[in-house]
């Protein structure tokens, strides 16, 4: 390969004469093409056509390909890569909220997230909240501490703030409290607890034990966005998704997802070409007791692979039935299922096959998995199972290789996230360093042949940024700076840029279209910041895109390419955070904000020294976040 080009990023060349149909809607020339396919691994150009790639080669190769109607961009030898897909993302429920929401994902120092809170409470109007949903965790701050409550009621005396760390607690100032209906007299809700102090009345914290419904049915709580606003919402979140290259993305339901009402946003968008990520939808039953009666009539309403290449149908679940769900609280010990679910259970998956629909099940510990298999089983002995059904585990943190061997057995598939990366050290502080280095088991499963698919979980745990996992994959280590996995349990860059592109489009049944840069396949693909391939590790979760293509479309472009993309409209309402602040934040802004934070820190820390309160010598500190 030569080094990067010094010609103009997006060029208009004098094509020679050819025939209309043999024109390129789109060239990408000058390129380190990564293009995931065994068969032609690289490519310096790529063109597209229709939505399709319709050749790769040299420049020179493709050149012909130019016409009066070619857009040509110069990739600067920049790298290439497949459009990326989430295999497990929360992408619908977040995109309607987006908008809303005040993002820590990618701050470095608590300063500045109670900058950002405390800036935000200033324009935010009466009656609306300030909500801070996932994508953080308290390893990611130069400080390595939660917010207190005191905190958050400085920085918003008279706005409601809910912020919402992980799985395991919400913190609402006093506005919020009294916003939710919380008093001394409200009784804490099952699985849940609502913190007292010793007066009786609700301190602020709210404890997942160990569900998280406590922490989710406050948030709904919140005043929501108008339908128009929704659409809005879900277009700048799409954005957001294809500012780090996502192409594709695979919705995992959840909770206060109801299917149709829900996906009215995004069936209309798809219907008016608005979509700038491909989705495969899942339908979760919210309401427990009438599991059985949502999936019947949705087996009579729709079928899967209703839709088309933006937006399709892939099957049910997460959950199929509530009483089967296990949690992922690391922070409490892991809950022991009713006895007997499985009764409910199996007329579920039932149902399912008999009417051709496959599923994906949400199952943390492998005392889950076992239950369920001991179903699958009982089925496949009556040739019922899987009947040519797509199905897979989702998380599966504690599977082992046991179990893994029976999912192999039964023709499954495997969604992981990258949890361990906010949570594993609450992980490791539980179940001991020893378990923490195959949870989840990666290797033994890619070992045994099985579809192994990554994503994120997002948006209420962990980030939506997908480099942030790929770097976990890599590197074993959480966001801040852990390592979890020996050698063993790690996997290479290429490994898991294949989880994060092909191994989506496997479970929806896509393999052949999509995943691969390859002739006749979706015109999906990413210029990157950084070259993922060869960058240094610490400096993976700072990839981002400057230019996202999908279908042929320019989804996305910053850096030399600002302006390729497609406008999209203002955000609204005006006081959004995230007109304010974007997403996820990262950059010169936070180091410097970092190592202001880190100087106070040190300030506070000789203070604690003068009062006999911390030692003379400071224990050894090291943040990733100084390595890039």
């Amino acid at each position: 390969m030569t080094g990067p080009s010094t010609s103009m990023p997006v060029a208009g060349l004098v094509p020679t004469p050819r025939q209309e149909h043999a024109q390129a809607d789109l060239l990408l020339r000058n390129a380190k093409v990564f293009t995931g396919d065994p068969d032609r691994p690289e490519a310096r150009a790529v063109a597209i056509r229709d939505g399709r790639v319709t050749a790769l080669g040299d420049d020179h190769d493709l050149a012909h390909l130019v016409g009066p109607g070619t857009r040509v961009v110069d990739a600067l030898g920049r790298r290439v890569i497949p459009g990326l897909n989430d295999s497990h993302l929360h992408v619908i429920r977040g995109g309607l909220n987006y908008v809303l929401e005040l993002r820590w994902d990618g701050v470095r120092s608590l300063r500045h997230a109670l900058a950002m809170l405390r800036e935000q409470a200033g324009r935010t109007p009466k009656g609306q909240w300030i909500r801070v949903v996932g994508g953080w965790t308290a390893e990611q701050f130069a400080e390595r501490r939660m917010p207190t409550v005191a905190e958050l009621n400085a920085a918003a005396p008279d706005t409601p703030v809910f912020v919402l760390h992980l799985y395991q607690s919400a913190l609402m100032n006093r506005a919020a409290v009294r916003a939710a209906g919380f008093t001394r007299d409200t009784p804490d809700p099952r699985g849940g607890q609502i913190v007292r102090g010793r007066d009786g009345e609700p301190n602020g914290v709210l404890l997942a034990s160990p569900g998280a419904l406590i922490l989710y049915s406050t948030l709904a709580k919140a005043p929501a966005l108008d339908e128009a606003d929704k659409r809005t919402s879900t277009r700048h979140f799409l954005r957001e998704l294809n500012r780090f290259g996502l192409t594709s993305a695979v919705d995992a339901a959840g909770g206060f997802q109801n299917f149709p009402d829900n996906y009215a946003t995004v069936v209309d968008l798809a219907r008016s070409g608005e979509l700038s990520l491909r989705i495969a939808y899942h339908l979760f039953p919210q309401t427990a007791g009438q599991e059985l009666a949502d999936l019947k009539r949705w087996t009579e309403m729709v079928k899967p692979g209703d839709g088309d290449e933006w937006l399709r149908l892939n099957g049910a679940g997460e959950n199929l039935t509530w009483a089967a769900a296990d949690f992922e609280n690391f922070s409490e010990p892991r809950p022991e299922l009713a006895a007997g679910y499985e009764t409910e259970f199996e007329n579920a998956v039932r149902l399912l096959l008999e009417n051709g629909w496959g599923f994906r099940l949400h199952a943390t510990y492998d005392e889950t998995i076992r239950r369920d298999l001991a179903v699958f089983e009982k089925l496949a002995a009556e040739g019922l199972f899987p009947g040519g059904n797509r199905w897979l585990f989702d998380h599966a943190e504690t599977v082992s290789v046991d179990s893994l061997d029976r999912i192999a057995a039964l023709g499954g598939a495997l969604s992981i996230q990258n949890r361990m990366s906010f949570q594993g050290t609450a992980f490791r502080d539980r179940y001991g360093a020893e378990a923490a280095t195959h949870t989840p088991p990666v290797r033994a499963m890619l070992d045994r042949g099985l579809t192994v698919a990554a994503g994120t979980d997002a948006t209420r745990v962990s980030s939506y940024n997908p480099w942030v996992a790929l770097h976990w994959l890599v590197t074993g280590r959480t966001v801040g700076g852990t390592a979890l996995y020996p050698a063993g349990n790690l996997i290479s860059r290429e490994t898991a840029l294949g989880l994060y592109t092909r191994g989506g489009a496997r479970l929806t049944g896509e393999e052949d279209v999509k995943g691969v840069l390859r002739e006749g396949w979706y015109g999906d693909l990413a210029i990157l910041s950084d070259d993922y391939l060869t960058v240094p590790e610490a400096a993976i979760p700072g990839i981002e895109s400057v230019l996202t293509v999908v279908g042929g479309r320019i989804v996305y472009a910053t850096a030399e390419y600002e302006g390729l993309d497609e406008a999209l409209p203002p955000v609204n309402p005006a006081w959004s955070p995230v007109a304010h602040f974007g997403g996820y934040q990262g950059g010169a802004r936070q180091a410097s904000l970092v190592a202001e934070a880190v100087a106070e820190s040190e300030q506070h820390r000789q203070w604690r020294v003068a009062r006999g309160s911390a030692p003379e010598t400071p224990l050894p500190f090291y943040d990733p976040c100084f390595d890039h």
